[in-house]
């Protein structure tokens, strides 16, 4: 095993030229890539070295997850390293086997799987989110980062108002937002566009807290918040956003949800869908998968414009803001670093070493997956119609978009 280990690490730090090392169960260190390391992988049992030798990149996770590995150093350079060498790549049979149950018994088919797998996560409470999102809007998707942006903050406020105007949202409009959250762009758009809207969300904690929030600021009048699924439609409206939900619709619902978002939009009408997704098709992480996002899944972007086509939707721009997004998850791991203390006393039992294992590893590994040179992931809005545009009734360029965009 030894030499399985030895050979192993000495092709990941030649493929990816960053120096580390691995110490084994026995005590013994190896080194790779020559001068200093920047992390070292510590294996403490036999166990976890057959994970690795077995299942690779999960076994190695999963292991460290169990306490069975340690990653001691640059965690960052550690995930960068791995999605250098390719490490998360290519395909392993028990992986794969995995996957397919998962997709199996975690399927968004139905609603009420659905509503069961959007609770595992952002069922996780208030308390938990507001420890290291952005404070106040508490969005928990992309920031939007131009050049002079320094907090978080600013950078969430500055993806909404990019997402206002590339709807023209204006007062007098209604729209809804898909998968509202704790409702950051619904409160942010009233306020600078004067609009109403209606949000939709399947996790009743989030509703329960929005609902809350929303008659809190007097805005019962302006605003509302369904508990719902996608799938659910009311309306129409005259906008319709969807920031980071198509991720969550699921391997085979990417025609349902597409239709809804259709359905949704009266005739003449403007939409934003902003997701996660490939450019090809590929299957999704099974780690994020079965750790921290049951039944989730990464489109591709070829599919989704497939069904765009297929609704009667034209689409009238795609941005790809994949950039984004690295700094966005650097932000959100910094602060729950920093914060942990205070979200293990939340509940000590569902908040342990195991689950702060995870979530730094979804944290870290998806800020270097879409830093990385190799990384194929991207994320993308698109401006759609419900018919075609003219010159009458949108822009001809992006000039609108950054006219008024001052940084604030």
């Amino acid at each position: 095993m030894n030499a399985f280990v030895q050979n192993f690490i000495g092709t990941l730090a030649q493929r990816a030229g960053t120096p580390f090392a691995v110490v084994l169960p026995d005590g013994t260190r190896q080194a790779a890539g020559g001068g200093d390391a920047r992390f070292t992988v510590v294996i403490h049992t036999d166990a976890a070295l057959l994970a690795l030798a077995t299942r690779g990149h999960i076994g190695l996770l999963e292991s460290y997850f169990d306490q069975q590995v340690d990653i001691e150093g640059d965690f960052n350079a550690a995930f960068a390293t791995g999605l250098a060498s390719g490490f998360d790549g290519g395909f392993n049979p028990l992986n794969g086997a995995e996957n397919n149950l998962h997709e199996w018994r975690h399927s968004n088919r139905s609603p009420a799987q659905a509503k069961a797998n959007a609770r595992a996560h952002y069922g996780l409470g208030h308390g938990f989110y507001r420890l290291w999102l952005d404070d106040p809007l508490l969005m928990y998707t992309c920031a939007y980062w131009p050049e002079g942006t320094a907090t978080l903050e600013q950078a969430q406020r500055q993806k909404i108002d990019h997402v206002c105007r590339k709807l023209r949202l204006a007062a007098g409009e209604r729209f809804v937002d898909i998968g509202c959250g704790f409702g950051g762009f619904m409160f942010r758009a009233a306020e600078t566009t004067g609009a109403t809207g209606v949000g939709l969300n399947t996790t009743p904690e989030q509703v329960d807290w929005l609902r809350d929030a929303i008659a809190e600021r007097g805005l019962g009048d302006r605003l509302n918040v369904r508990e719902a699924d996608f799938r659910e439609v009311d309306g129409p409206y005259d906008k319709v956003v969807s920031i980071g939900v198509l991720e969550h619709a699921g391997r085979d619902q990417l025609a349902e949800v597409i239709k809804a978002h259709a359905d949704f939009l009266k005739p003449g009408g403007l939409g934003m869908l902003h997701f996660i997704g490939h450019l090809g098709r590929r299957d999704t992480e099974l780690f994020i998968r079965k750790h921290v996002f049951p039944g989730g899944w990464i489109p591709s972007l070829a599919d989704a414009l497939a069904e765009f086509d297929r609704c009667g939707l034209e689409v009238v721009d795609i941005e790809n803001l994949r950039r984004h997004y690295a700094p966005t998850l650097d932000a959100w791991a910094e602060r729950f670093d920093s914060r942990w203390s205070e979200i293990h006393a939340l509940d000590p039992q569902r908040f342990d070493e195991r689950f702060r294992r995870v979530w730094r590893s979804y944290l870290v590994g998806c800020a270097e997956m879409f830093r990385s040179p190799a990384g194929y992931t991207h994320l993308f809005q698109i401006v759609f119609s419900k018919g075609l545009v003219t010159r009458d009734n949108y822009p001809m360029s992006r000039a609108h978009l950054y006219a008024a965009a001052a940084i604030r």
